[in-house]
Order: C-alpha cells, then sequence, then structure tokens
C-alpha cells in the first residue's frame, strides 16, 4: 500500500539529532495534526512497520544503518504555545524552552525548570522529564495521545510515570499538554529561569555537537552519592576518545562529535567509560541517551 501524502523515503536522520550520527529513516512525515498523525500511526500499524519519533533530537542516538520504520516529526499545529487563564497548553512538538519561555512572559510560575531541557514537550512527557529539582508530573495536568485508533486525553496517573520513562507505547505519540501553573510576576519567573539557565551553562558543555547526558546518575550506594559526571571525572573518562566521538573536556557526561563521528564510534567511547567506572567503583552506569533503530552495542558492553 502506498503511504499517505507527504511521507519521505530515506530520509537522513542525522541532520534532525544534536549529535549529528547515523543513517535514514525508511520513510519519514512532519505531521500537522492529530487526524494525520492518526493517518500515519494506521498505515504504519498495517504495514508492520514500526514507528518512531524525534523531537528536538537532543536526547537521541540513531543507529548507523538507520530506522526501518516510519519517523515522525510533528510540525505546525502540534507545535503551539498558547495560555488559557493559568493553564498553559502546548503542542507535543513544542520546544519545552519555548514553552518555559513563554510561561515567564505571561507571568506564570511552575514550568521554569523547563528551560534547561532541550527537547519537545511530546518527548518531555514521555522521559519524565526533570531538572534542577523541577520535575513534570508536578505541574503536568493532560495530554492528548494519538494512536492508530485515534486520540484521547489522559491524565498524568494514567500515564506510568517513572524515572526517566513512562508507559507509553511504541506506536503512541502526545501530541499536546497542558500544564496547571500558578499566576506570579513575570520578573521574577524571568529571575528563576535565568538563574537556572546560568547553572546549566556553568554545568554543561555548550555549542558543540552532543546528545546531552550520556549516563543516568546511579542509585548503587558504592556511588555514595556521586553524579555520573563526578564518577567518569574521578575514572579518568574526561576527554576520552574513539574515532570521532569523545567525552567532553569540560564535563565527562556529555559525549560531543568532534568531527564526523559514527554512532559506532559514540557507542565505543560510552562502553570504554563505563568500564573505567566499574572497574574503579564497582558502579554500573546505564545510558540516559534513547537510541533509535537496530543499535549494535560493543560486544565489551556488558560488565562481568
Amino acid at each position: 500500500m502506498s503511504p499517505p501524502a507527504g511521507v519521505e523515503r530515506d530520509f537522513p536522520l542525522s541532520r534532525l539529532t544534536t549529535v549529528r550520527a547515523g543513517g535514514s529513516a525508511d520513510f519519514f512525515a512532519r505531521p500537522e495534526s492529530d487526524g494525520e498523525v492518526v493517518e500515519l500511526l494506521g498505515w504504519a500499524s498495517r504495514e508492520g512497520l514500526p514507528v518512531g519519533v524525534v523531537g528536538s533530537g537532543s536526547n537521541l542516538l540513531v543507529s548507523d544503518d538507520g530506522f526501518r520504520g516510519l519517523v515522525l516529526k510533528l510540525a505546525g499545529e502540534l507545535t503551539r504555545i498558547e495560555r488559557e487563564e493559568s493553564t498553559l497548553i502546548a503542542g507535543g512538538g513544542a520546544r519545552l524552552p519555548s514553552a518555559a519561555a513563554k510561561a515567564a512572559g505571561w507571568g506564570l510560575a511552575g514550568l521554569e525548570f523547563g528551560v534547561n531541557i532541550p527537547g519537545t514537550v511530546g518527548g518531555a512527557v514521555r522521559m519524565n522529564a526533570n531538572a534542577y529539582g523541577g520535575e513534570l508530573g508536578e505541574v503536568l495536568e493532560g495530554v492528548t495521545v494519538c494512536s492508530a485508533g485515534g486520540s484521547e486525553r489522559r491524565r498524568p496517573e494514567e500515564l506510568g510515570f517513572r524515572y526517566r520513562g513512562s508507559a507509553l507505547g511504541e506506536h503512541e505519540v502526545v501530541t499536546a499538554a497542558t500544564f496547571a501553573l500558578t499566576t506570579a510576576d513575570p520578573a521574577r519567573v524571568k529571575e528563576t529561569m535565568g538563574e537556572m539557565r546560568r547553572r546549566r551553562r556553568e554545568a554543561q558543555p555548550s555549542g558543540i555537537k552532543t546528545f546531552g547526558s550520556t549516563f543516568m546518575n546511579p542509585e548503587d550506594p558504592r556511588a555514595e552519592g556521586r553524579t555520573a559526571g563526578q564518577l567518569l571525572d574521578a575514572a579518568g573518562a574526561r576527554g576520552l576518545a574513539v574515532g570521532g566521538a569523545r567525552l567532553s573536556p569540560e564535563h565527562a557526561n556529555f559525549v560531543e562529535n568532534t568531527g564526523e563521528a559514527t554512532t559506532s564510534d559514540i557507542l565505543a567511547v560510552m562502553a570504554a567509560a563505563r568500564h573505567r567506572v566499574h572497574e574503579r567503583f564497582g558502579v554500573v552506569l546505564e545510558p540516559e541517551v534513547q537510541v533509535l533503530g537496530d543499535v549494535r552495542w560493543p560486544d565489551d558492553w556488558e560488565l562481568a
């Protein structure tokens, strides 16, 4: 069966990710409404195609072999940011930092932490994003979820939130979210947001091709409360390089693409860093980055 109108073939996904690595998607589309998303998901379901969604591409690693399915990037109406009194309404494709900035300008408090989450609203919901003490679930009022069967509203308690994840399925797409915020002095909200931006600039590298935090902060007591970045630094992994990929000299928990890094290079440097931390502290770091496609982890990824 022919794909719906507007579907592109062999679309290079590296241009949509911040780390700029990986192959192409067999099919790619930019839906602009819930109806288009439902139609595309229905087509993918009938064709037996896996589905992926790319937001800002800031927490995404694409297989060098690409993705043998349909990739969606929400556009048009699905990127809107609006307000109704103290409620903020955002499309799933809207950037969360933009939503936080709009809220601040409107004198709405509660979403300031979103300025430091460089992804889309839909991606943030799927990953239960949080930063600097702020959590999405605390202000999220509800979401619109599209599937092959149509669209429906869901409350936060129906999303199965967990640390850095949710129960949303592969063929379910968050196309909108509403946030219950509180009215405040716009200057005070902007001041809080500015302080969060400053802390991020000091703690994380900028102006480079990276996908953000590479490993999740461990709960293992052997970490003694240290973050993944602190453990990597103490294990001598800062600046570690394989091919065109290296751990940032500024922040050891960020992988940089220094030139023409492949996804294989990135995975190899992640494995090497993971081994150093395990050998030094006995702690097993787990990746925070999301993967798309048949990503082949290095043979030495598993730790004894």
